[in-house]
């Protein structure tokens, strides 16, 4: 039988990520670097073949998975709530200075009504089981959020020592093996150091 793949793609940059805005579920889009971006990952992309395409649906996730989409001649089989970005709750789209002015400088002691770590690995995990059990022996493409992403990849493996988040349009690939989730690939970005010019 074909092992089931997973290749993580985490969406292009948004001016949120660039002002270190606190995002969670807004529905900010992708800025024209993030487009580029997400152009450049789906060109890598389309060399390969997949069976299932699985999308967050935030808007700068939906946007990635577009291009992505038409470049590689596949639509989108799916939006999943599941694979959305932490709740920010009461701290979304704010700067850390505008937290402060509104909450004072101990506002990370307050309850901002943000989702739990446990909360937002459960729910990862239970996409990744879930799409397993569905689609077995497939080669299945996700778009989904940095933090979301490396905090269920490290529940995922059993290890805490990988990042805390993953680079923008990075691919990461898992697959299963003997009842083990294993990496063929980890926040890769070559796609974006091959755009770069050539230094003369």
């Amino acid at each position: 039988m074909t092992t089931t793949t997973i290749t993580f793609v985490r969406h292009g940059i948004t001016d949120h990520n660039i002002e270190n805005r606190a995002q969670g579920h807004t529905q900010n889009p992708l800025n024209e670097t993030g487009r580029a971006q997400a152009a450049l990952v789906a060109k890598r992309l389309a060399k390969e073949s997949w069976d299932v395409f699985i999308s967050s649906d935030l808007r700068r996730a939906k946007e990635t998975a577009e291009i992505i989409s038409a470049e590689i001649g596949k639509p989108v089989d799916l939006y999943d709530e599941r694979l959305r970005e932490m709740d920010r709750g009461l701290i979304a789209d704010t700067i850390e200075e505008e937290r402060v002015q509104r909450w004072g400088e101990k506002w990370h002691e307050l309850d901002m009504k943000q989702e739990t770590h446990e909360s937002m690995r459960a729910r990862g995990l239970r996409f990744i089981e879930d799409v397993a059990a569905r689609f077995p022996g497939k080669k299945i493409l996700v778009v989904t959020h940095g933090y979301f992403l490396g905090q269920t990849l490290k529940e995922l493996m059993g290890d805490e020592t990988t990042g805390d988040k993953m680079c923008n349009t990075s691919v990461t690939t898992v697959y299963l093996d003997s009842g083990k989730w294993r990496y063929s690939l980890y926040d890769c970005v070559r796609h974006l150091d091959e755009a770069k010019d050539p230094v003369l």
